[in-house]
């Protein structure tokens, strides 16, 4: 490439600089974001144009807030069981189950049930069975579908549902099912179901937008049970891809008032997407079962100023006393979780975080590991999953709290994405991710210790400072 052509690339980075600064984004994303289009002329200016620019509009997200805030009356039904359980609650946990309500502007809830589905086959299976119980609606949300025998499977239990005359909605991320055409959802069409894609990627329309996309994954069935979790529907998400290998994941199946609550998440959704509004009562039927345990819904996206995902696991994190185990399939933290892991582990609690090391995105891998000496000083206990992939997000807070959702612990999950995690106080659930995440450190996993860490190879080394900086881009 000649100079000139070189000046020119320059030229075109640094008018950029204006206009990435008067956005206003976080300081560590504006400073990363400069320096890429700086150091890569052409690429980086092309770069921040598809990756960096949050186009998406403004008045539809409140609208859609809106729309969440109408169908929030009707998610509000069994207050009266929710404080009978909030006052059993010793004074510590009442106030954290009150901050997490205010930090995700949704008020706690109720199930009576929840079951932890590990793995895709469970969970597809429930899901089936769930679908075909169905008798007045069935509402779907994916990140990603493939137009696999998976695909063709769950989309067969949704077409007899609708053509049984329940009302089927089905809400894809346009980017997340990129190589899944419209023309396979042509039988659901045809025999009554409602598709739409959330935020489709229209390169010819100029609509290539690569951030804010819908990262939920969310299933609700006549508003009685909700299916809330980190997996996506396709062969590989079963472990069932040679290519890819074995695939481990983790769902919540909330039967209850949760599943109302949840509700209003998926209308929101709904409603940016398609306009239509599903606030009447009959989407969200008032429980005919008890309430046992509290369920705190938490939807984060770019429309939510203050990043609820995240200061919702910094108020677990230090409320936590005994023990805090975090699983994620990315780990490129922002500071105030950085903290936070460093000051629980400071005060003697037992801070365990269990990263995939094997990963559709290995260079998220190398800048996790940038982060691990300082934790690992701290006393934070690390440790990488290697016996598959390993893409469920999950923590368990003292024995009692369980959280479990689509976000990881990374830039793009809490700033980015659209996301939902959902936290559940029960001891027996508890129980049950004890004993999976016991198995994931004992056996999939290798533990990092600190004197080894600090021995790795300098290419390693350089390798993970490299693209640390880079972190709020990827």
């Amino acid at each position: 490439m000649s100079w000139s052509a070189w000046g020119i690339g320059y030229l075109v980075s640094w008018g950029l600089i204006p206009l990435i600064l008067l956005r206003n984004k976080p300081p560590v994303s504006t400073l990363a974001w400069i320096w890429a289009v700086i150091l890569f002329p052409y690429i980086g200016p092309i770069a921040y144009l598809v990756f960096g620019e949050n186009r998406l509009a403004r008045k539809r997200l409140r609208a859609g807030r809106v729309m969440a805030a109408e169908s929030e009356r009707g998610a509000k039904l069994i207050t009266n069981k929710t404080r009978a359980l909030l006052a059993q609650l010793d004074p510590a946990e009442r106030e954290l189950a009150e901050v997490l309500s205010r930090i995700n502007e949704t008020s706690v809830t109720t199930a009576e049930g929840v079951r932890l589905l590990v793995g895709g086959a469970d969970f597809y299976a429930e899901l089936g069975r769930e679908i075909q119980a169905a008798e007045r609606h069935v509402h779907i949300e994916f990140y990603i579908f493939r137009a696999d025998s998976r695909g063709e499977e769950l989309l067969g239990h949704l077409v007899a549902a609708a053509r049984r005359g329940v009302e089927v909605r089905v809400l894809l991320d346009g980017l997340g099912c990129l190589g899944t055409p419209s023309r396979f959802f042509r039988p659901l069409r045809e025999a009554g179901g409602r598709f739409a894609w959330f935020h489709p990627s229209q390169f010819f329309r100029l609509r290539w937008h690569i951030n804010l996309r819908n990262h939920r994954k969310l299933q609700i069935i006549d508003g009685r049970v909700a299916f809330v979790g980190g997996m996506n529907l396709g062969r590989e998400y079963a472990g069932e891809d040679p290519k890819i290998g074995p695939w481990r994941d983790l769902t919540l199946a909330l039967h209850g008032a949760a599943a109302g609550k949840l509700q209003a998440v998926f209308a929101d959704d709904w409603f940016f997407a398609t306009r239509e509004k599903l606030s009447d009562l009959r989407y969200y039927p008032r429980p005919q079962t008890g309430a046992r345990m509290l369920v705190q819904p938490m939807a984060d996206g770019p429309d939510s100023a203050e990043d609820p995902i995240q200061s919702s696991i910094v108020a677990l994190l230090s409320a936590a006393k005994q023990r805090a185990w975090l699983t994620c399939g990315y780990f490129v933290p922002f500071e105030p979780l950085l903290t936070a892991l460093k000051l629980c582990a400071a005060r003697q609690v037992d801070v365990r975080l269990l990263v995939s090391e094997r990963t559709d995105h290995p260079l998220l891998v190398q800048v996790g590991r940038s982060y691990y000496e300082e934790l690992l000083q701290y006393g934070v206990k690390i440790y990488e999953f290697d016996a598959a992939v390993n893409h469920s997000k999950c923590a368990m807070i003292d024995d009692r709290w369980v959280m479990v959702g689509s976000a990881n612990f990374d830039i793009r999950s809490m700033r980015l994405n659209f996301e939902l995690n959902t936290l559940v106080r029960d001891p027996v659930l508890a129980g049950e991710l004890e004993r999976v995440l016991i198995g994931d450190f004992e056996r999939g996993s290798k533990q990092i210790h600190l004197e080894d860490f600090r021995n790795r190879p300098f290419l390693r080394r350089a390798m993970e400072s490299l693209f640390r900086p880079l972190a709020p881009l990827l």
